[in-house]
């Protein structure tokens, strides 16, 4: 656990509704319970982390607005930032420039995660955010060593090295992929591992296997479940409840142990909380548990 609060910036990512909102939010409450002055995060206007844990400090990153932020800060003019960012043609050259909505967006967050924020706004001891799912947030992980190469001399240049030195940097950045015990997410999650060492030369910090049944039932106790003679439409439908359960449960294990089995990150887990909706006190009962296996 030491490991990923000591960072200065935690990102959560994975496939898209495998629970990394909810992990990024017990993550937060991990590193409050610590001490840590801690903000997370999440990009394109989402709010999910807000109401999920409202007595942290959260940030939405708007990454029209970070535009603006970043050519205010290149150009060292509101004035004149204000002027060309409203410009018809700044417009069309952004949306053309592959990549640079999410070398912004990564330098809002990598801003956040700095002692002296060159924005302004509160320091803080750890940012965690809400990433994109796998493959945009691969991309965006990518985009400041991108523009780094393109724009070898200048100032974008020289602040897309900054970004990328720090992400690239374990003692400074900690990466942590959100999966489902189910093979789809698995085989996304282990791609994903390996094209992070491939790209970025470093590696996945954890993996969390988000919304695990427990396994019930003993061999024992299954067999005696099995052998039972129900009598009653109650009673079968109990059994055959039962027993789904059961087989649910024995397939995601056999997901989760082939995960571990072929990546090279730790891989924790975090049980199944039967609720509709999570809400307040079911993300801090998720932050005890993930605190545990850290």
């Amino acid at each position: 656990m030491a490991s990923l609060l000591d960072k200065r910036l935690v990102l959560v990512t994975g496939k898209g509704g495998v629970g990394k909102t909810t992990v990024a939010a017990a993550l937060g409450l991990v590193a409050a319970r610590h001490g840590k002055r801690t903000v997370v995060c999440e990009v394109a206007e989402q709010t999910r982390l807000a109401q999920l844990v409202p007595d942290l400090s959260s940030v939405s990153v708007d990454p029209e607005q970070a535009k603006r932020e970043w050519l205010q800060y290149q150009l060292k003019s509101r004035t004149l930032a204000g002027v060309l960012g409203s410009s018809t043609l700044f417009q069309y050259l952004t949306a053309a420039a592959p990549g640079l909505t999410d070398l912004v967006t990564i330098g809002k967050v990598w801003d956040l995660a700095q002692l002296e924020p060159r924005a302004g706004g509160p320091a803080f001891d750890l940012a965690i955010v809400d990433a994109p799912a796998t493959g945009h947030g691969l991309a965006m992980l990518s985009a400041p060593s991108t523009y780094a190469s393109i724009a070898r001399m200048g100032p974008v240049g020289r602040h897309a090295e900054r970004i990328d030195s720090f992400l690239r940097d374990p003692g400074q950045t900690g990466v942590l992929t959100v999966a489902l015990p189910e093979e789809m997410p698995v085989n996304e999650t282990i791609e994903f591992e390996r094209a992070v060492a491939r790209e970025l030369g470093r590696a996945v910090d954890a993996i969390v296997v988000n919304a695990l049944h427990p396994a019930r039932f003993k061999r024992e106790e299954l067999e005696r479940i099995q052998a039972v003679e129900a009598r009653t439409p109650a009673a079968r439908a109990a059994l055959a409840s039962a027993l789904s359960e059961h087989r649910r449960a024995r397939a995601e294990h056999s997901q989760l142990r082939r995960l571990r089995r072929a990546a090279s990150a730790p891989v924790l887990t975090l049980p199944r909380v039967f609720e509709p909706e999570l809400g307040r006190d079911d993300v801090e009962r998720l932050s005890a548990e993930l605190e545990r296996r850290l």
